[in-house]
């Protein structure tokens, strides 16, 4: 694909962009891309710590005279109009703007889905970030932005959109998806000779794993190894569950399980394991979404939180050549790994700017359907009046774990994990049990207002 071809409009065209969360990591990727893209003019930013923003604009080269803090709409409007940058703490005042397309990236389900629905209406185009509010109601703002002649689309440079791409591009050229994925966050680095383990900032002693290190003939058997081997550490992000939860929805794939499978493995193990059980592998299904934790030696290369796609092999030449030139083939030939080592956040965003505005087609999927549920599992027993508070980057709920249930499962009975974030419990909930809608009480907030439109037609 020539993607200088694909955009050649871009010459002749002005794309102007709002971001919410600029001060975020995410902000920031985009923010950098910007700069050099002449074709990109950015309207508005919005983030709540405005002065921490305009530190980060002046430190990429943004010049401090195009930087315009606005209270009110006619500020906004002004600055606009003068060609500056409108820095505003209310989201509101985007609807002032002059947009084409605004970029989420709040993180914040309720304020991203207002945010969302409220450009939409305007004919503005929407770029989802926030992966927390396309998870529960992304279905329903893509059917809204069809409704108003606009895209709603994920955002290149995340995971999610990444991994759609993937699982689309195999499809149109006839390949059959048994299994897509990604790795989680942080990869697991092992050192043979010293037996450590090092993983995030920390350094573990697990010397056992260096028996562990090959796949063995019993796949399951192996991983169930390593599992034991590393049993003191993460082996799950809620953030991963999410993201599966966008991609489910957008392709139609279904969850692999219900804790998703999260096998330690290494890159070249992949056409081995996310395979069916009747040729060695781990999946009771195929068609599915699932996610591994990458174990790495030193001088290996890392997965770089990328996405990747097992195809069936249909020709057992075509794939022993492929094989011998390094692509990750499975031991029976049966199955082939395909994948993407690297995720880019905001500098690959763009592409799905320059698609939405230029060609009005989402770089995601032009139609979402609920495939999948996240929802919430409790550990411990919860009292009525408990709030389900969230802490943390990695979303987590205190006392409660992750599920990813097929829709026919969830769907209407099962509260969506980050619908049920920070609400309060209306009963006592004993230990094991799923949390269901009517577990919570569910005041009319913008998540909630748009999931309540999921099945309206």
């Amino acid at each position: 694909m020539n993607y200088e071809t694909l955009f050649q409009d871009l010459q002749n065209r002005t794309i102007r962009i709002a971001l919410t969360g600029a001060n975020g990591g995410f902000g920031r990727s985009l923010l950098v891309q910007c700069r050099h893209i002449k074709a990109i003019q950015i309207a508005a930013l919005c983030d709540l710590d405005l002065d921490a923003t305009r530190t980060v604009l002046l430190s990429l080269g943004y010049p401090a005279e195009n930087l315009v803090t606005c209270n009110d709409a006619h500020a906004v409007q002004a600055a606009n109009a003068q060609g500056r940058i409108a820095l505003v703490s209310d989201y509101r005042l985007l609807d002032a703007a002059t947009l084409d397309i605004v970029v989420e990236a709040t993180g914040n389900p309720d304020i991203s889905a207002q945010i969302a629905v409220n450009a939409i209406r305007r004919g503005v185009h929407v770029a989802m970030v926030s992966k927390e509010t396309d998870a529960v109601v992304g279905p329903y703002l893509n059917r809204l932005a069809l409704e108003h002649k606009v895209v709603y689309t994920t955002a290149d440079g995340d995971q999610p959109s990444n991994l759609i791409g993937l699982v689309t591009w195999a499809r149109v050229l006839g390949f059959e998806v048994v299994a897509a994925g990604k790795s989680s966050e942080y990869d697991y680095v092992y050192d043979p000779a010293s037996g450590a383990l090092a993983y995030t900032d920390q350094q573990h002693q697990i010397p056992a794993l260096s028996d562990l290190l090959s796949l063995g003939q019993d796949v399951p058997a192996r991983l169930q190894e390593r599992r034991q081997a590393i049993s003191a550490l993460p082996q799950s992000a809620t953030p991963d569950y999410c993201e599966m939860n966008v991609v489910a929805n957008s392709t139609g794939l279904t969850p692999a399980c219900d804790a998703l499978s999260y096998p330690l493995c290494r890159i070249a193990e992949l056409a081995d394991i996310f395979v069916p059980r009747a040729d060695g592998g781990i999946l009771d299904r195929e068609g599915v979404v699932d996610v591994f934790n990458c174990l790495r030696l030193p001088e290996e290369a890392s997965f770089g939180g990328g996405v990747f796609v097992v195809v069936r092999c249909t020709d057992s030449e075509v794939w022993e050549t492929l094989r011998q030139k390094g692509h990750v083939v499975g031991r029976n030939g049966k199955y082939a790994c395909i994948y993407l080592p690297y995720h880019l956040m905001g500098l690959e965003t763009p592409i799905s700017l320059f698609s939405a505005v230029l060609h009005g087609r989402p770089s995601g999927s032009a139609t979402q359907e609920v495939h999948a549920v996240m929802a919430a599992q409790t550990q411990r027993q919860f009292k009525a009046g408990e709030v389900l508070a969230m802490r943390g980057h990695h979303h987590n709920i205190d006392g409660l774990k992750p599920l990813l249930l097929p829709a026919k499962e969830a769907h209407g009975v099962h509260a969506p994990f980050y619908l049920a974030a920070n609400r309060t419990l209306r009963v006592d909930v004993p230990a094991g049990a799923i949390i269901g809608l009517d577990m919570l009480e569910l005041s009319d907030t913008p998540l909630h207002n748009a999931w309540k439109q999921l099945d309206k037609s």
